[in-house]
């Protein structure tokens, strides 16, 4: 029986409900131990029941009735791990609850308070020079020709102009489009490309105060009717040309052969010849309509086929402006042109057009032959003739000094065009300094507009270009913190320059003379009323009247019975006087070139939008400037 039990495996149970496994052999047991064992295994019958019953119970009900566990789980479940820190776990949900608090206390009201609706404070109301801008960009709708968008905005205006250079065998759909000049009916392609040019440097600077009075689109719109017809004067799609197109319309003064001056009529009746004007030879003109393309590439630049439709264009009447064979002139000798538009020089366009091509395509040959020493020798840049400093549609020089001015303050490329720039910006402080009164350089009324062009008719024109000049190198210098500049010994501010272009000469124009009279036609309550435009003086009643039938209108008493809103008439006389006839075209005729001029001032100095300039879309296209080293000096010799 012993060795059947010393032989056999045994299997009890523990206390604690486990199993105890024993194993014994009789190799290690002896006869005395077997005998001792087997007493210790004769257990009564209540503890085996116990253990019995113990044996039928899961772990979890044996610790029920072993007791309570072990006291250290039941201090570690007052504890949070949160893997870098251990926390009690009542801290934890104090930090929790906090936390919620502050949301419900701090957050809430935030989130209140941006959702609410926000009551942004309005912008000021349009200045005197916003709302006179609005007016004379009208002026540009009623002087377009050929098929009219339905959303001109001029009710007396009609499609006109279009068998313009329909007898052109090169030029397909002829020269329909563009813009009539002023009072009569012919397009002048010089003033028209100058007003273009002046108009897109206009956008360029101060685009965000025309966006700020709603007339972005509208000037752009303008830019583009001119520029798409400019294209059409030349073969815009070659490299190589040899000739353009300069005039559509002439006139003889003094003939009676029905022609744009002979005859009155609306550009909607016009039945007369409409000859087209050729030039061979244009240096001028050429230049003047590569920098009008060239600017408004820049307009357009977020219209890229459009826009590099228009620097192709610029860059080959440019070669032909540059044409050795065909430096003469595009007036000279020209009697349809040379009694309205002589051009007297062309050096200047030269260096107006290099320095747009240079900011239309970043092209450093033009910004080279732009400073080049010969071309401001040429242009005569520096020998301070007065009658040079007087920006027109024949005299680009002192604005294209302030152009390239403007290259030397903001990117100072340095040599080796350093010399150059540094004469233009000394030529445009001085330019500043002549149309300042203290120094009588320029005679000025007794009202105090400046005459810039010596007492002679229609002086507006002048006094509109020298008062944007002079508020945009003021913003130029606030752009850079320049507090001012010097005229030989005399410091004078910004605010000098500013002074003179609004309150001297643009509140001169808008009324504030000894006349009480606004020179821009719908602007204020005394202006005037019989311009010498044929569009604005015969009705729009549906009867068409001859060439000689419309003079009766030419020399009615009665005001004009369509009002041409926004036109800037010629203006005054030295005296401040005015007379406002019809047939005077020195004081009531408007031109383009005024026109454009008068925007430019007006959005220059209007505080809608802001004030300063966009300093940086003018350069978009030039590259990095990496200023070559000068030449080492010459060696030194005893």
């Amino acid at each position: 029986m012993h060795e059947e039990r010393r032989e056999r495996k045994m299997h009890s149970a523990t206390p604690w409900g486990g199993s105890l496994e024993m194993h014994a052999t009789s190799d290690h047991l002896t006869e005395e131990d077997d005998a001792t064992h087997s007493r210790n295994l004769e257990l009564d019958p209540s503890a085996l029941a116990r253990r019995q019953h113990l044996l039928e119970l899961d772990e979890t009900q044996q610790s029920w009735l072993l007791g309570p566990q072990d006291s250290r789980k039941s201090s570690k479940n007052k504890y949070v791990d949160l893997g870098c820190l251990v926390v009690r776990r009542k801290h934890l949900w104090w930090a929790l609850w906090t936390l919620l608090a502050a949301f419900v206390v701090v957050g809430v009201p935030i989130i209140i308070v941006k959702a609410l609706p926000k009551h942004q404070k309005p912008p000021p109301p349009p200045d005197q020079y916003a709302n006179a801008l609005r007016k004379a960009l009208l002026f540009f709708n009623a002087q377009k020709s050929g098929r009219l968008p339905k959303d001109n905005g001029i009710p007396w205006r009609g499609n006109s102009g279009l068998n313009d250079g329909s007898e052109l065998t090169d030029v397909k759909g002829g020269l329909v489009g563009g813009y009539y000049d002023a009072g009569d009916n012919i397009k002048f392609h010089f003033p028209m490309a100058f007003s273009m040019t002046l108009l897109s440097w206009s956008v360029v600077e101060y685009s965000h105060k025309y966006k700020a009075i709603g007339e972005y689109d509208h000037v752009r719109d303008i830019i583009r009717w001119g520029t798409d017809y400019l294209l059409r004067t030349f073969n815009s799609t070659a490299t190589t040309i040899d000739k353009v197109y300069s005039q559509v319309g002439t006139a003889k003064n003094g003939s009676t052969t029905p022609d744009d001056h002979y005859c009155w009529m609306r550009p909607e009746d016009m039945n007369y010849p409409r000859p087209v004007v050729t030039s061979t030879s244009a240096p001028d003109l050429g230049g003047e309509m590569a920098a009008a393309l060239a600017a408004a590439s820049i307009v357009f630049r977020d219209d890229t086929p459009y826009s590099n439709k228009l620097i192709s264009g610029a860059a080959t009447v440019f070669k032909f402006a540059r044409s050795m064979s065909r430096r003469t002139p595009y007036s000279r000798g020209n009697p349809d042109v040379a009694p309205f538009y002589n051009s007297t020089g062309y050096w200047d366009e030269y260096m107006w057009s290099a320095a747009w091509m240079y900011y239309a395509t970043g092209n450093s040959s033009y910004v080279s032959f732009a400073t080049d020493p010969r071309l401001a020798r040429n242009a005569k840049s520096f020998l301070q003739i007065p009658d040079l400093s007087v920006l027109s549609w024949d005299n680009k020089l002192p604005a294209a000094q302030l152009l390239l001015t403007r290259l030397r303050i903001f990117l100072n490329p340095g040599y080796p065009y350093e010399d150059s720039l540094r004469g233009y910006h000394n030529a445009t402080g001085l330019t500043m300094c002549s149309y300042l009164r203290q120094f009588q350089v320029f005679n000025f009324t007794r009202g105090g507009l400046i005459e810039l062009n010596h007492g002679r008719p229609q002086p507006l024109q002048y006094a509109a270009n020298a008062a944007f000049l002079a508020s945009l190198y003021a913003d130029y210098m606030d752009a850079t913190d320049v507090p001012g500049w010097y005229c030989g010994p005399y410091y004078f501010g910004v605010d000098t320059l500013r002074k003179f272009a609004a309150s001297q000469q643009l509140n001169y124009i808008l009324g504030d003379n000894p006349r009480k009279m606004s020179y821009v036609v719908g602007y204020g309550t005394d202006y005037p009323k019989h311009v010498h435009h044929r569009g604005a003086s015969i009705p729009h009643d549906g009867v068409r009247h001859s060439c000689t039938g419309g003079w009766k209108w030419r020399d009615a008493r009665a005001p004009n019975p369509n009002n041409i809103t926004g036109a800037m008439v010629g203006g005054p006389d030295r005296l401040d006087g005015f007379s406002d006839v019809r047939s005077n075209y020195n004081y009531t005729e408007p031109t383009m070139a005024g026109n454009a001029g008068l925007v430019a001032a007006l959005v220059s100095l209007t505080s809608s939008g802001g004030g300063g300039i966009d300093k940086n879309t003018i350069f978009s296209a030039v590259p990095p400037l990496y200023p070559a080293n000068p030449p080492p000096p010459p060696p030194w010799k005893p």
